[in-house]
């Protein structure tokens, strides 16, 4: 089988590293950090967190970076708190914001109102002017139970638009073939996937960029820059800040890439060959 490295024209054995940004318009501090990363630092692509309440602001700031829609179901902080953009009761926990928990989510959501939903984020992302490349799930909310990644699944292959995913060794512990289903329907995502939750950006990447896969890696930073508002609203705004340092300042972190031969793409590659592979709509569509 053709591997996704040559898909996009690249040698078979290629390394190829997407650096995305999560919680676009989370905060005032995540709009100017992620902002930062793209356009000054080595980051390729971010995702926009449209319910949250930063989230004009982000599109205000939009300059056509890679963005895609980090779909949002949960709202994790205890002191800040956002909610659906649609009328979805099922969607919301009891002072009137989304699920704290993936647990909650899953133990109470409606799946119509999470598609309602996702799709509403998706569509109002289009309105304010962004030129989505991806779909992503905040917390991995729509990634491992199949009737919310349904959902997810079904968005990507309308809106046709690639997807993140795990790694196909998380399959056996998921208990369903997401990676398959994906194919299946035409879907891309990236071959491999880092998270930075349990660890710093910082680790995540010194150790990854010294010993890629081939393939198509993503890993997933969280850069904010450091106020008093940051501080304020979350509990891990120190790892955050990290994020930030470790893909704008300096370039010690883009020298290691070039020296161990890794090409940093976005997923604005993954969307063009999703959309070169199927014919069913037009190129230039959204949808």
């Amino acid at each position: 089988m053709t591997s996704l490295a040559e898909a996009l024209s690249f040698r078979p054995g290629a390394q190829l590293l997407i650096v995305a940004c999560d919680d676009l318009g989370l905060s005032h501090a995540s709009n100017v950090g992620v902002y930062d990363a793209l356009r000054s630092g080595m980051a390729t692509t971010a995702g926009l967190m449209v319910p949250c309440p930063w989230a004009r602001e982000a599109a205000a700031s939009y300059r056509g970076e890679d963005v895609g829609v980090h779909l949002t179901l949960n709202a994790e902080y205890d002191l800040y708190r956002w909610g659906p953009i649609t009328q979805a009761p099922s969607l919301l926990d009891g002072d009137g914001g989304f699920p704290r928990t993936i647990d909650d989510l899953w133990d109470h959501a409606d799946v119509d109102e999470v598609r309602r939903e996702c799709r509403a984020q998706i569509e109002r992302a289009i309105l304010w002017g962004f030129d989505v490349s991806h779909l992503s799930s905040h917390l991995g909310a729509l990634e491992y139970r199949p009737e919310f990644f349904d959902v997810a699944l079904e968005l990507a292959a309308e809106f046709r638009l690639p997807l993140r995913l795990s790694a196909a060794s998380a399959e056996r512990s998921v208990g369903f073939p997401f990676r398959q289903l994906a194919a299946e329907e035409g879907v891309c995502a990236p071959d491999h996937l880092v998270r930075s939750r349990n660890r710093t950006g910082r680790v995540a990447l010194d150790r990854l960029l010294g010993d890629m896969s081939p393939g198509v890696t993503e890993v997933v930073l969280r850069p904010a820059v450091d106020t008093a508002e940051l501080r304020a609203l979350a509990p891990d705004w120190a790892s955050l800040v990290d994020d930030h340092d470790v893909v704008t300042v300096g370039q010690s972190l883009r020298a290691l890439a070039d020296r161990a031969g890794v090409t940093l793409i976005g997923y604005r590659e993954l969307r063009d060959l999703q959309r070169a592979t199927d014919p069913s709509r037009p190129r230039d569509s959204q949808r």
